[in-house]
């Protein structure tokens, strides 16, 4: 299997010079923990997660440091800390240097660039630049919670995946950021959150109608009320 057999696409982003107010709205409202980071013509410059958002003066949880702390770590550190607590635009705190993964990337080398960096999602990008998907871990457990007797992706299989995708792409009440899909021999797996149990519905139709499907599980899981 590759990375464009089991990666997230479309994929939100957020722009490199929006605020981290902005951001964090953003996580919240789409219910994601990372963004990939895009410059104004579109391309991958970065990535931020909420772990970037947890030492933040807004919410008095930037890190103390003790006399022997700055004599430990140094100014450098402590004052990269600083801009990590303190800054007010993305390009500042997001992680530079991604790790990415082309889209017929095998999947056993994004599994080696998830533990040697240990890092939880891949960006993928084509050969000239452009962000095309998103690779989790969550993906590839998906993967082989759904293998059968041969984990590689034929052609049929691959046209099923691009029509399903494109399909739901088009529909305004499909959360496609929040579905993901894997298709072997012909049956397609459903995962992700949904909505609404005609949003669940309507995804296993739109999935059934494609020709050349042998099969549909279901294992879309409906978007908890909220308590708040």
């Amino acid at each position: 299997m590759k990375a464009r057999d089991v990666m997230v696409s479309p994929v939100i982003t957020v722009g490199e010079d929006e605020t981290v107010r902005d951001l964090a709205k953003l996580l919240i409202t789409k219910r994601i923990s990372a963004v990939p980071v895009v410059d104004r013509a579109g391309k991958l410059v970065g990535i931020i997660t909420e772990a970037d958002l947890m030492r933040r003066t807004e919410t008095e949880t930037e890190r103390p440091y003790s006399w022997w702390m700055h004599f430990f770590l140094g100014d450098q550190q402590i004052a990269a800390d600083y801009v990590k607590s303190h800054a007010t635009k993305v390009k500042d705190i997001m992680t530079r240097d991604v790790k990415t993964a082309a889209p017929d990337a095998p999947l056993c080398e994004i599994a080696d660039l998830f533990e040697e960096n240990q890092i939880k999602r891949v960006p993928v990008v084509t050969p000239n630049g452009d962000l095309v998907g998103l690779v989790s871990r969550a993906n590839i457990i998906q993967a082989i919670a759904t293998a059968r007797p041969k984990l590689e992706m034929s052609l049929a299989d691959a046209m099923i995946r691009e029509k399903l995708t494109g399909e739901l792409k088009k529909q305004k009440w499909a959360h496609v950021h929040r579905i993901n899909a894997t298709v072997t021999n012909g049956v397609v797996d459903l995962w992700g959150l949904v909505e609404s149990d005609a949003e669940r519905q309507a995804i296993r139709i739109a999935a059934e109608a494609i020709p050349g499907v042998a099969g549909v599980n279901d294992h879309l899981m409906r978007e908890p009320a909220s308590i708040y």
